[in-house]
């Protein structure tokens, strides 16, 4: 349309430059007063418009000075000039929505790692300690909550993405027409045409890559480039650059032989470009990302680095080499180059948000949270950052600050499972067991998945609902069978519902999964050792005593198996050594004084019950039991003031009698 508008302006001028010769009042425009006073308004309004970013206004004011006259020196390079700064600006803005939405992915599954540890470091606390003797369950396998994390992530980011590269597509197309058109204008008409015919062929074979048609796609490419210019290496390398970007952007989207064979293609034309025209920063720029996709992270850096310095004011050049530092592990030089692009563009959200993943990895949480509070004011629908930010604030103990933030990036991100769990986490460690469950169940809601049947399990289980715990974790289980700690938490369940048998086969399960796995023995061995079966009980307590030798549990239990046995010195050694892990559990106390009993240590007894009385003033069978061990050592007297104590404090006590028949024959 641009060009047919110019052709039918020269002709008017044509027709109206011979009326003139015809009735012999022709002149030129610039020898006149009036002309020369129009042409310098013109240009300095021109300028002013230039100096205030209004490109495109003063191009359309240029373009009456070179209709009137097309040798016009001063009006060319100042129409140059604007033509430059429209390129840049508007193919910086067209790429940087698609390229930002296609690292989002990358960035939240990284961020998502770290949520998902916190979820299961603190689901373990929460297994703990749910009967008599506790028990403790373990993270569940990492690998499959990193990658639940990721997929959720993905989900979360593919339809703003898919939006946002259309968006992108549209306005570089835009973009690129318009600031050739301004190239091309500088060309001879023979060279135009050449260059146009080239360009065409391009982005026919770019719409053949987006159809999926590979062969067609290079067979227009292969025209192109047998069809440049000679003599025009700066065109020929931008056009390069341009084909080498689309056989990456098609290999991304069509992995397979075909994807492939594109991706060998696009590296090699990029390379081609570099030839052509080393100061272009796009070749650099698609290699970097293609070699940063390959792992070969140190080659991805070197090419940022000079698609960077060759371009420094495209934010997306230094945020592509802060994510390939990140990769790189040199996190200092990550934390430079995301400020380096949101220095140059302030309203980029994405790169304060991989900014604060960055300030975390340096292990700077206060900055870390100033740069994901950056991204919410950028964009302040940031579901992802506000859950970042609900991650710090838990961590640092701030609980309601810790609510607020994840409730806001539930708001606005309804299907973000991840932070629902989050949240859950933050609820349940302060004991709110009843939020936990309810977002348990919303997470479950949007994706029924075993990591959250898991955690409603345990967290039904901290509800004293073992029946609904059991209904959880037969789900998780179902899911992923191989996982130690959902086996292990449906033998809890399975106990406190009275299905024992369904709880030994479950422990046994989580046992057999994990060598090193010592809760699932220790409750096995327990349960034996209740039912009176001891044999049984011992090689599940001692080999679960190898893995933990500073398991409470497992010592507590052995102490009790071991007596049993009348082993009584290894009874005491247990009970010792669980004493020590538990010193104010005041069971453990009383076996270990019976032990000692048992053991014919009688002074240690006696110091033992002593102890535990004064820790426990109502421990009312250790007065009766310490009265007995006096009364048979033959210390009338000191047996005579604990049983008298103990029926003064507690004159209902059970065994009554055999205290009074004790005091009776003193």
């Amino acid at each position: 349309m641009e060009q047919r508008s110019t052709v039918l302006l020269a002709a008017v001028a044509a027709v109206l430059v011979l009326a003139l010769v015809a009735t012999g009042v022709f002149f030129i425009a610039r020898g006149s007063a009036s002309g020369g006073r129009e042409r310098t308004n013109v240009l300095k309004l021109a300028r002013e418009y230039m100096e205030r970013g209004a490109y495109e206004r003063a191009l359309d004011l240029l373009d009456t000075l070179l209709i009137k006259d097309a040798d016009d020196a001063e009006a060319r390079a100042l129409r140059d000039e604007a033509v430059e700064e429209v390129k840049r600006s508007q193919a910086a803005s067209a790429a940087a929505t698609a390229e930002a939405a296609a690292a989002a992915a990358e960035a939240a599954a990284k961020a998502g790692e770290s949520g998902q540890k916190a979820i299961a470091q603190s689901l373990e606390k929460l297994g703990q300690k749910l009967q008599t003797p506790p028990a403790s369950a373990p993270a569940a396998s990492k690998a499959a909550q990193d990658a639940e994390a990721a997929r959720e992530a993905e989900a979360r980011a593919k339809k703003a993405e898919e939006e946002a590269r259309k968006k992108a597509e549209a306005e570089a197309e835009a973009a690129r027409k318009k600031a050739e058109e301004a190239e091309l204008a500088k060309k001879s008409r023979e060279l135009q045409e050449k260059m146009r015919a080239v360009s065409e062929l391009v982005e026919r074979g770019k719409k053949a890559l987006d159809s999926g048609d590979f062969d067609a796609g290079g067979k227009l490419f292969a025209d192109a480039k047998n069809a440049f210019p000679a003599g025009e290496d700066k065109f020929a390398g931008q056009k390069l650059a341009e084909i080498a970007d689309a056989l990456y952007s098609a290999a991304k989207k069509n992995p397979g032989p075909s994807g492939d064979e594109a991706l060998k293609e696009a590296i090699q034309t990029a390379r081609d470009a570099k030839k052509k025209d080393a100061s272009n920063p796009l070749p650099y720029y698609t290699l970097g990302k293609i070699n940063a996709d390959l792992n070969q992270t140190e080659n991805a850096i070197s090419e940022l680095k000079e698609a960077t310095r060759l371009d420094p004011k495209n934010y997306l050049y230094s945020f592509e080499l802060g994510k390939a530092y990140f990769k790189a592990r040199r996190y200092e030089e990550a934390r430079q180059a995301f400020e380096a692009a949101t220095t140059v563009n302030p309203r980029f959200e994405l790169g304060f948000f991989n900014l604060g993943v960055t300030m975390k990895a340096l292990g700077d949480p206060g900055k870390a949270l100033d740069a994901f509070r950056r991204a919410t004011q950028v964009k302040p629908d940031y579901g992802r950052a506000y859950q970042e930010i609900g991650k710090i604030q838990a961590a640092r103990g701030e609980r309601a600050q810790a609510v607020a933030s994840y409730t806001k990036a539930i708001q606005l991100e309804p299907d973000n499972a991840q932070a629902m769990r989050e949240l859950a986490v933050v609820h349940a460690e302060s004991g709110a067991f009843k939020e936990a469950e309810g977002l348990f169940m919303r997470a479950l809601g949007v994706k029924d998945d075993a990591l959250t049947n898991y955690n409603m399990a345990t967290v039904k289980l901290k509800l004293e609902k073992p029946a609904e715990a059991l209904k959880y974790a037969e789900k998780a289980v179902r899911d992923s069978p191989s996982t130690a700690a959902y086996q292990y938490t449906l033998g809890l369940a399975a106990e406190l519902s009275n299905a024992q048998d369904r709880a030994i086969a479950a422990y046994a399960e989580a046992a057999k999964i994990d060598k090193k796995y010592a809760e699932p023995r220790i409750n096995l061995g327990r349960i034996y050792l209740d039912s009176g079966f001891v044999d049984k009980a011992l090689p599940f307590l001692e080999e679960a005593y190898r893995i933990d030798p500073r398991s409470f549990e497992a010592n507590n239990n052995l102490g009790n198996a071991y007596g049993k046995k009348g082993l009584f010195e290894k009874s005491v050694f247990h009970y010792e050594a669980a004493m020590a892990l538990a010193p104010r559990d005041t069971t453990v106390r009383l076996n270990l004084a019976r032990a000692y009993v048992s053991a014919d240590q009688k002074d240690k007894a006696r110091e033992a019950y002593g102890e535990l009385i004064k820790l426990a003033p109502q421990e009312w069978d250790a007065y009766f039991e310490l009265g007995k061990l006096l009364a048979a050592a033959q210390d009338g007297a000191g047996a005579k003031k604990i049983l008298a104590e103990l029926l003064a404090k507690k004159p209902d006590y059970a065994k009554r009698a055999d205290v009074e028949a004790i005091l009776g024959g003193l």
